[in-house]
Protein backbone atom coordinates (compact mmCIF):
# COMPACT_ATOMS: atom_id res chain seq x y z
CA UNK A 1 0.00 0.00 0.00
CA UNK A 2 1.50 3.38 -0.91
CA UNK A 3 0.99 5.65 1.94
CA UNK A 4 0.26 9.86 1.73
CA UNK A 5 3.20 11.76 2.68
CA UNK A 6 0.93 14.23 5.10
CA UNK A 7 -1.03 11.19 6.92
CA UNK A 8 2.51 9.83 7.98
CA UNK A 9 3.52 13.16 8.95
CA UNK A 10 0.73 13.49 11.11
CA UNK A 11 0.33 9.45 12.70
CA UNK A 12 4.54 10.05 13.19
CA UNK A 13 3.22 13.25 15.64
CA UNK A 14 0.81 11.90 17.77
CA UNK A 15 2.96 8.50 17.92
CA UNK A 16 5.96 10.64 18.85
CA UNK A 17 4.62 12.84 21.51
CA UNK A 18 2.80 9.60 23.08
CA UNK A 19 6.38 8.14 23.35
CA UNK A 20 8.30 10.77 24.34
CA UNK A 21 5.76 10.71 27.19
CA UNK A 22 6.08 7.19 28.26
CA UNK A 23 9.96 7.50 28.28
CA UNK A 24 10.06 10.92 30.23
CA UNK A 25 8.17 9.69 32.61
CA UNK A 26 9.76 6.14 33.17
CA UNK A 27 13.37 8.09 33.03
CA UNK A 28 12.39 10.32 35.54
CA UNK A 29 11.75 7.93 38.47
CA UNK A 30 15.16 6.89 37.97
CA UNK A 31 18.29 8.72 39.74
CA UNK A 32 21.08 9.09 36.73
CA UNK A 33 23.75 8.53 39.62
CA UNK A 34 25.60 5.56 39.21
CA UNK A 35 23.38 4.49 36.61
CA UNK A 36 23.26 4.14 32.46
CA UNK A 37 20.85 4.07 30.90
CA UNK A 38 20.93 3.25 27.20
CA UNK A 39 18.03 4.35 24.57
CA UNK A 40 17.68 2.35 21.68
CA UNK A 41 16.20 3.19 18.50
CA UNK A 42 13.26 0.87 17.81
CA UNK A 43 12.95 -1.73 14.41
CA UNK A 44 10.63 -3.80 16.33
CA UNK A 45 7.82 -4.08 18.98
CA UNK A 46 9.44 -2.41 22.50
CA UNK A 47 8.93 -5.55 24.31
CA UNK A 48 10.46 -7.97 22.14
CA UNK A 49 13.40 -5.36 21.47
CA UNK A 50 13.99 -5.17 25.82
CA UNK A 51 13.42 -9.09 26.00
CA UNK A 52 17.09 -9.19 23.40
CA UNK A 53 18.28 -6.42 25.14
CA UNK A 54 18.99 -8.07 28.41
CA UNK A 55 22.18 -9.52 27.08
CA UNK A 56 23.33 -6.31 25.71
CA UNK A 57 22.50 -5.16 29.43
CA UNK A 58 24.85 -7.67 31.25
CA UNK A 59 27.54 -7.30 28.69
CA UNK A 60 28.11 -3.67 29.31
CA UNK A 61 26.72 -3.57 33.02
CA UNK A 62 30.17 -6.55 33.87
CA UNK A 63 32.38 -4.41 31.05
CA UNK A 64 31.71 -1.07 33.52
CA UNK A 65 32.89 -3.37 36.46
CA UNK A 66 29.53 -4.25 37.86
CA UNK A 67 28.91 -1.13 39.90
CA UNK A 68 27.15 0.80 37.09
CA UNK A 69 23.23 -0.23 36.84
CA UNK A 70 22.79 -0.20 32.96
CA UNK A 71 18.92 -0.03 32.12
CA UNK A 72 18.05 -0.29 28.01
CA UNK A 73 14.85 1.61 27.43
CA UNK A 74 13.43 1.26 23.61
CA UNK A 75 11.14 4.08 23.17
CA UNK A 76 8.57 3.48 20.32
CA UNK A 77 9.68 6.41 17.57
CA UNK A 78 13.12 7.92 16.60
CA UNK A 79 12.00 11.36 18.14
CA UNK A 80 11.46 9.98 21.53
CA UNK A 81 15.22 8.67 21.55
CA UNK A 82 16.38 12.15 20.82
CA UNK A 83 14.26 13.78 23.02
CA UNK A 84 15.78 11.16 25.89
CA UNK A 85 19.42 12.71 25.15
CA UNK A 86 18.61 16.08 24.68
CA UNK A 87 16.74 16.44 28.21
CA UNK A 88 19.10 14.01 29.98
CA UNK A 89 16.57 11.10 30.36
CA UNK A 90 19.16 8.80 28.74
CA UNK A 91 23.02 8.72 29.06
CA UNK A 92 23.52 6.62 25.55
CA UNK A 93 21.83 6.13 22.17
CA UNK A 94 22.22 3.47 19.44
CA UNK A 95 20.62 5.55 16.58
CA UNK A 96 20.47 5.98 12.61
CA UNK A 97 21.63 9.15 11.33
CA UNK A 98 18.79 11.55 10.71
CA UNK A 99 18.09 11.05 14.15
CA UNK A 100 21.77 11.21 15.50
CA UNK A 101 22.05 14.90 13.61
CA UNK A 102 19.25 16.11 15.68
CA UNK A 103 20.55 14.77 19.17
CA UNK A 104 24.09 16.97 18.13
CA UNK A 105 22.25 19.96 16.76
CA UNK A 106 19.31 20.15 19.62
CA UNK A 107 20.99 18.74 22.56
CA UNK A 108 24.84 19.04 22.12
CA UNK A 109 25.13 15.30 21.72
CA UNK A 110 28.36 13.90 20.87
CA UNK A 111 28.76 10.59 18.13
CA UNK A 112 32.27 9.24 19.52
CA UNK A 113 31.43 5.89 17.56
CA UNK A 114 30.12 5.39 13.70
CA UNK A 115 28.60 1.64 13.30
CA UNK A 116 30.49 -0.35 10.67
CA UNK A 117 28.50 -3.07 8.73
CA UNK A 118 28.70 -5.11 5.56
CA UNK A 119 26.98 -3.14 2.99
CA UNK A 120 26.71 -3.46 -0.97
CA UNK A 121 28.70 -0.21 -2.77
CA UNK A 122 27.88 -0.66 -6.49
CA UNK A 123 28.13 -4.85 -6.86
CA UNK A 124 30.75 -5.19 -4.22
CA UNK A 125 30.10 -6.07 -0.81
CA UNK A 126 32.32 -4.02 1.89
CA UNK A 127 32.69 -3.19 5.40
CA UNK A 128 32.37 0.16 5.92
CA UNK A 129 30.79 3.31 8.13
CA UNK A 130 28.92 4.31 5.04
CA UNK A 131 26.99 3.49 2.07
CA UNK A 132 25.12 5.04 -1.01
CA UNK A 133 21.51 4.79 -2.56
CA UNK A 134 20.64 4.47 -5.98
CA UNK A 135 18.01 6.00 -8.25
CA UNK A 136 16.78 2.88 -10.90
CA UNK A 137 14.92 2.49 -13.58
CA UNK A 138 13.38 -0.82 -15.57
CA UNK A 139 16.08 -1.82 -18.40
CA UNK A 140 13.80 -0.95 -21.05
CA UNK A 141 12.67 2.67 -19.75
CA UNK A 142 13.26 5.39 -21.88
CA UNK A 143 15.10 7.64 -18.97
CA UNK A 144 18.38 7.52 -18.87
CA UNK A 145 19.23 10.43 -15.79
CA UNK A 146 17.77 12.34 -13.62
CA UNK A 147 17.09 15.34 -15.55
CA UNK A 148 15.17 13.04 -18.00
CA UNK A 149 12.34 12.51 -14.94
CA UNK A 150 10.77 15.93 -14.93
CA UNK A 151 7.64 15.39 -15.01
CA UNK A 152 7.14 11.67 -13.92
CA UNK A 153 5.97 9.52 -11.45
CA UNK A 154 8.67 8.50 -8.89
CA UNK A 155 8.44 6.29 -5.12
CA UNK A 156 10.28 7.46 -1.89
CA UNK A 157 10.49 4.39 0.64
CA UNK A 158 9.81 7.31 3.49
CA UNK A 159 9.72 10.89 4.59
CA UNK A 160 12.14 10.00 7.23
CA UNK A 161 14.43 8.01 5.45
CA UNK A 162 18.24 9.31 5.21
CA UNK A 163 18.98 7.24 2.58
CA UNK A 164 15.73 6.60 1.03
CA UNK A 165 14.82 10.69 1.17
CA UNK A 166 17.04 13.03 2.38
CA UNK A 167 20.30 12.07 0.13
CA UNK A 168 17.90 11.14 -2.97
CA UNK A 169 16.23 14.91 -2.32
CA UNK A 170 19.45 16.35 -1.82
CA UNK A 171 21.08 14.82 -5.13
CA UNK A 172 18.28 16.61 -6.88
CA UNK A 173 19.64 20.02 -5.51
CA UNK A 174 22.90 19.65 -6.60
CA UNK A 175 22.05 18.80 -9.78
CA UNK A 176 19.98 22.32 -9.60
CA UNK A 177 16.70 19.82 -10.66
CA UNK A 178 15.06 21.20 -7.51
CA UNK A 179 15.40 24.51 -5.33
CA UNK A 180 14.72 25.26 -1.66
CA UNK A 181 13.21 28.62 -0.46
CA UNK A 182 14.62 30.01 2.38
CA UNK A 183 12.83 28.79 6.14
CA UNK A 184 11.11 26.51 3.69
CA UNK A 185 11.38 22.29 2.86
CA UNK A 186 12.20 21.20 -0.45
CA UNK A 187 9.21 20.09 -2.25
CA UNK A 188 9.87 16.93 -4.84
CA UNK A 189 6.52 18.06 -6.30
CA UNK A 190 8.20 20.47 -8.07
CA UNK A 191 9.90 18.12 -10.11
CA UNK A 192 7.86 15.48 -10.50
CA UNK A 193 4.08 14.82 -11.28
CA UNK A 194 3.94 12.09 -9.12
CA UNK A 195 5.55 11.67 -5.71
CA UNK A 196 4.31 8.36 -3.77
CA UNK A 197 6.02 7.72 -0.21
CA UNK A 198 5.53 3.56 -0.24
CA UNK A 199 6.32 2.38 3.33
CA UNK A 200 9.90 0.91 2.50
CA UNK A 201 12.14 -0.46 -0.36
CA UNK A 202 10.40 -3.41 -1.08
CA UNK A 203 7.20 -1.56 -1.59
CA UNK A 204 8.78 0.98 -3.78
CA UNK A 205 10.07 -1.77 -5.74
CA UNK A 206 6.64 -3.41 -6.30
CA UNK A 207 5.21 0.03 -7.31
CA UNK A 208 8.44 -0.07 -10.34
CA UNK A 209 7.67 -3.46 -11.10
CA UNK A 210 3.67 -2.87 -11.66
CA UNK A 211 4.18 0.29 -13.50
CA UNK A 212 3.24 2.65 -11.15
CA UNK A 213 5.99 5.19 -11.13
CA UNK A 214 9.03 5.11 -13.27
CA UNK A 215 12.02 5.33 -11.03
CA UNK A 216 12.36 4.83 -7.51
CA UNK A 217 15.57 4.20 -4.88
CA UNK A 218 17.13 1.24 -3.04
CA UNK A 219 19.72 1.41 -1.02
CA UNK A 220 23.19 -0.10 -0.09
CA UNK A 221 21.92 -1.59 3.33
CA UNK A 222 18.71 -2.91 2.74
CA UNK A 223 18.65 -6.75 3.12
CA UNK A 224 21.07 -7.98 0.43
CA UNK A 225 18.57 -10.56 -1.35
CA UNK A 226 16.64 -7.25 -2.12
CA UNK A 227 19.40 -5.37 -2.80
CA UNK A 228 20.54 -7.61 -5.51
CA UNK A 229 17.39 -8.42 -6.83
CA UNK A 230 16.57 -5.19 -7.53
CA UNK A 231 19.68 -4.13 -8.93
CA UNK A 232 19.94 -6.61 -11.47
CA UNK A 233 16.34 -6.23 -12.78
CA UNK A 234 16.56 -2.49 -13.48
CA UNK A 235 19.23 -0.01 -14.49
CA UNK A 236 20.86 2.65 -12.43
CA UNK A 237 20.64 6.06 -13.36
CA UNK A 238 22.50 8.03 -10.28
CA UNK A 239 23.51 7.54 -7.06
CA UNK A 240 23.99 9.47 -4.04
CA UNK A 241 26.47 9.19 -0.59
CA UNK A 242 28.44 8.38 1.21
CA UNK A 243 25.54 8.23 3.55
CA UNK A 244 26.81 7.83 7.27
CA UNK A 245 25.74 4.29 8.94
CA UNK A 246 24.33 4.10 12.60
CA UNK A 247 25.81 5.90 15.11
CA UNK A 248 26.84 5.36 18.98
CA UNK A 249 25.43 9.15 20.77
CA UNK A 250 26.18 10.22 24.55
CA UNK A 251 24.41 13.20 26.17
CA UNK A 252 27.16 15.71 27.14
CA UNK A 253 25.59 14.96 30.82
CA UNK A 254 27.66 11.55 30.05
CA UNK A 255 31.17 12.89 31.83
CA UNK A 256 34.28 10.77 32.46
CA UNK A 257 35.23 8.74 33.38
CA UNK A 258 32.25 7.10 32.76
CA UNK A 259 32.16 8.20 29.65
CA UNK A 260 35.48 6.85 28.40
CA UNK A 261 34.37 3.59 30.32
CA UNK A 262 31.23 3.31 28.21
CA UNK A 263 32.77 4.04 24.64
CA UNK A 264 35.22 1.24 25.61
CA UNK A 265 33.04 -1.52 26.60
CA UNK A 266 30.11 -0.30 23.73
CA UNK A 267 33.72 -0.78 20.96
CA UNK A 268 34.43 -4.34 22.41
CA UNK A 269 30.95 -5.28 20.47
CA UNK A 270 32.55 -5.51 17.48
CA UNK A 271 34.57 -8.21 18.63
CA UNK A 272 33.65 -11.45 16.71
CA UNK A 273 32.98 -13.82 19.87
CA UNK A 274 30.26 -10.30 20.85
CA UNK A 275 29.02 -9.36 17.53
CA UNK A 276 25.77 -11.58 17.62
CA UNK A 277 25.07 -8.90 20.26
CA UNK A 278 24.51 -6.43 18.24
CA UNK A 279 22.96 -8.55 15.64
CA UNK A 280 20.18 -10.06 17.18
CA UNK A 281 18.03 -6.76 17.39
CA UNK A 282 20.09 -3.25 16.32
CA UNK A 283 21.80 -4.07 12.79
CA UNK A 284 21.77 -7.84 11.09
CA UNK A 285 24.61 -6.25 8.99
CA UNK A 286 26.77 -5.18 12.06
CA UNK A 287 30.76 -5.67 12.16
CA UNK A 288 32.12 -3.24 14.30
CA UNK A 289 32.62 0.38 15.22
CA UNK A 290 34.87 3.38 13.93
CA UNK A 291 36.17 6.20 16.16
CA UNK A 292 34.57 9.35 14.93
CA UNK A 293 32.96 12.79 15.40
CA UNK A 294 29.59 14.34 14.35
CA UNK A 295 31.76 16.28 12.12
CA UNK A 296 32.97 13.47 10.39
CA UNK A 297 30.57 10.80 10.36
CA UNK A 298 27.85 13.39 9.66
CA UNK A 299 29.04 15.53 7.28
CA UNK A 300 27.51 14.73 4.09
CA UNK A 301 24.32 14.02 5.63
CA UNK A 302 24.48 17.89 7.07
CA UNK A 303 25.12 18.91 3.86
CA UNK A 304 22.55 17.25 1.89
CA UNK A 305 19.77 18.53 4.79
CA UNK A 306 21.22 22.22 4.24
CA UNK A 307 20.70 21.86 0.06
CA UNK A 308 17.18 20.69 1.35
CA UNK A 309 16.01 22.58 4.21
CA UNK A 310 14.37 19.01 5.47
CA UNK A 311 13.37 19.53 9.38
CA UNK A 312 12.88 16.33 11.19
CA UNK A 313 12.32 18.59 14.35
CA UNK A 314 8.48 18.83 13.16
CA UNK A 315 8.08 15.36 13.14
CA UNK A 316 9.15 15.33 17.14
Amino acid sequence: MILDRKKIVRRLSLINLLALLLVISATERVSAQGKLVVAIQPSVSSDEMLKKAQPLEKFLRDGLGGKTDVQVYVPSSFAAVVESLRFGHAQVAFMSAWPAQLAVRLGGAEVPLAEVRQVVIGKEKKEAPYYFSYWVVLPNSPYQNLQSLKGKAVCFPSPISTSGYVAPMGRLAELNLIQTMQGKEADPKTFFKEVLFGGGYGQCWQALKQGQVDATVTAGDIPEKLYNEVISSTRTIEQQGPIPSHAVVVSKELKDPLRSRTIQTITKLGEPQHRDLMRSFISSIFVGFKPTTADEHLGSLNNYLKLVGLKYTERL
